[in-house]
């Protein structure tokens, strides 16, 4: 029975696992966002009451 061979199936999952943990996430942080966030003034906004004309 092949499948129960571990010999090129082991091999196989311990590099792909490298990859996804080590060479996949090193390429995705690297990334910038295009819009950075812009830091927001903490100045109070005026707020009145609203007359309603009724």
């Amino acid at each position: 029975m092949p499948q129960l061979n571990p010999n090129p199936w082991f091999a196989i999952l311990v590099f792909s696992w490298f990859i996804f943990l080590t060479i996949i996430p090193t390429k995705i942080l690297n990334h910038l966002t295009p819009n950075e966030p812009a830091p927001m003034s903490e100045e109070k906004h005026k707020t009145d009451s609203w007359n309603w004309p009724w």
